[in-house]
């Protein structure tokens, strides 16, 4: 029987490479995604070269991943980037001179890449998998957020827009993904030492501001129960549709805002009647199989 298996965006450095490091020490195999591959070969790994921006990429990568094993059990959309953009930087004051088409790089690796992603790991940890070693139907899904999804950052708009976007996507996809053994939640990190600021940014920190490594590993553990996933309810049991903010030595959990009492439409009636809407609309806008 095939070890369980995972995907890890963004695998090949910063937290994407120490959560495959945590995975391979739990006895998974990981597949790494990643436009470049790791620094050094890593046994119980294969490396799928992928732009997340790209469906075809992911679809890809999915089925590569998946026909490795027979199984897929656990997928952390971590892959992102920085702004790639500045609205305010493009004024010219010159009515000849409109601004060009912005580089919307930023929102089609975090936010839309991740989408992409959780549409392919519905379908695949959908798959049945008894015979590869899988008790089970299902999977577990972590989004990696920012704490920059939680709070505003002015200085990335285009980051903190794919990042709050993320929090609201696990929070509107648990309840239905749960109904078919998946569970998804975020992560959102505060300030964790990576490649992903601008060179010589992290020198103005001292160590005691940054996030160690630990305290993510930590919520990917505590959503993911990486050590239980042999047992038959693993995939129906834990959290989703959790943010966990990991800053410092502290795992944060954040509830969504709680609608108000003039939400009089919100009731148990009327929330049925926009589920029963709106699946059906939905169906039209889904390619037959």
């Amino acid at each position: 029987m095939a070890p369980p298996t995972a995907i890890v965006t963004g695998g090949s450095s910063g937290i994407g490479l120490a959560l495959t490091h945590h995975l391979l020490e739990r006895q998974w195999n990981v597949v790494i995604a990643d436009i470049n591959p790791p620094k050094d070969s890593i046994d119980g790994t294969i490396f799928v070269k992928t732009d997340v921006s790209s469906w075809d990429n992911q679809a890809s990568l999915f089925k590569k991943a998946y026909e490795w094993n027979s199984r897929l059990d656990f997928c952390a959309l971590n892959a992102g980037i920085d702004d790639r953009d500045d609205i305010f930087a493009t004024i010219s004051g010159d009515p000849s001179k409109p601004p060009g088409k912005p580089n919307m790089a930023t929102l089609n690796i975090d936010l839309i890449g991740p989408y992409y992603g959780i549409k392919l790991a519905a379908h695949y940890m959908s798959l049945p998998s008894t015979g590869a070693g899988k008790p089970k139907l299902g999977g577990k899904i972590v989004v990696t957020s920012s704490a920059a999804g939680i709070y505003p950052i002015p200085q990335c708009p285009q980051y903190g827009m794919a990042k709050h976007g993320l929090v609201g996507l696990v929070r509107s996809l648990a309840p239905r993904s749960s109904t078919v053994g998946i569970t998804i939640n975020a992560i959102c990190p505060a300030l964790v030492k990576s490649g992903l600021a601008p060179p010589g940014l992290l020198d103005s920190f001292s160590e005691e501001q940054f996030t160690p490594m630990s305290t993510i590993l930590r919520a990917f553990d505590e959503l993911a129960e990486f050590e239980k996933v042999k047992n038959e309810d693993w995939v129906e049991k834990g959290h989703s549709g959790e943010t966990v903010e990991g800053n410092l030595g502290e795992l944060i959990y954040h509830k969504p805002a709680q609608r108000h009492e003039a939400s009089s439409y919100a009731n148990e009636e009327g929330l049925r009647a926009w589920d029963r809407a709106y699946i059906e609309r939905n169906k039209k806008f889904v390619e037959a199989p």
